[in-house]
């Protein structure tokens, strides 16, 4: 059974300051997913005997950024999604293996009063369209920070956030189309009435401490690989930064 961690840390140099490399081996991944590092090449010396790894910088700096440790030799890797408008924030690394394809994404946040939304809907949609030619090929398993809660029952207080941020109608509606279009949400295949499990925790307002929280961090497969899908798990007593890692149990 390969077993896959994705884990948004929020600036990398901070959490290994807070333990990341006990972390990292005592989760003892196959595969080791981060999003938003928030660094440049060099910055940071990473070894992990037995991984290949690789990184995605954004052009700006202190910004965004991806990286993915692997113990199985990929076949190739790409960065981006191949549209100069999307590939400059560092936000998607694709690994190429045997049997799948692996995407590490970390999703553009629409911003305050939606300032980027209009950005963030191309973004969706070029995105969806990556995916489905990835899977022309051979089937996805696709993971990250996608900032979106997709059901009411994804974050603390849907109410007061309907239209905010991470839960407004318009990227509600993407991830829905995305699940819509033969993808599955891991999380929801093995638990789909669960509340209170969440990934993403503001800091202010003691919000972790009182599970105030939001489920934005997925594991998403493509239907083909649904039968092969083992345990999925949000692994909320990992601190360190604002959201926690999830896992991803599966037979290939």
């Amino acid at each position: 059974m390969l077993k896959l961690i994705s884990w948004n840390v929020n600036g990398l140099r901070a959490v290994i300051g807070k333990g990341f490399t006990e972390i990292f081996e005592e989760l003892d991944a196959d595969i080791f997913c981060l999003q938003e590092t928030k660094l440049q090449a060099g910055q940071v010396e990473m070894n992990f005997p037995g991984y290949e790894q690789y990184w995605n910088y954004a052009v700006k700096k202190g910004y965004s950024g991806t990286a993915v440790f692997t113990r199985i030799k990929p076949v190739n890797v790409t960065y981006g999604i191949g549209i100069e408008a999307h590939d400059q924030e560092g936000r998607v690394i694709t690994l190429e293996f045997e049997k799948f394809f692996l995407v590490n994404v970390y999703t553009p946040n629409a911003q305050d009063k939606l300032a980027r939304i209009d950005y963030r809907m191309q973004w969706e949609d070029d995105f969806h369209a990556y995916l489905k030619t990835l899977e022309e090929t051979k089937p996805v398993i696709m993971c990250g920070d996608l900032n979106v809660a997709n059901e009411e029952i994804d974050l603390k207080n849907p109410k007061t956030n309907r239209m905010n941020a991470g839960f407004s109608d318009q990227e509600r509606g993407k991830i829905k189309a995305l699940l819509a279009d033969g993808f599955v949400d891991t999380f929801r295949f093995f638990y789909p009435d669960k509340t209170g499990a969440y990934s993403w925790w503001s800091y202010r307002f003691n919000a972790r401490k009182n599970n105030a929280g939001w489920r934005i961090d997925y594991f998403i497969v493509s239907e083909a690989l649904k039968n092969r899908l083992r345990h999925a798990d949000i692994l909320s007593h990992i601190y360190g930064s604002d959201h926690c890692p999830v896992e991803l149990g599966i037979e290939i």
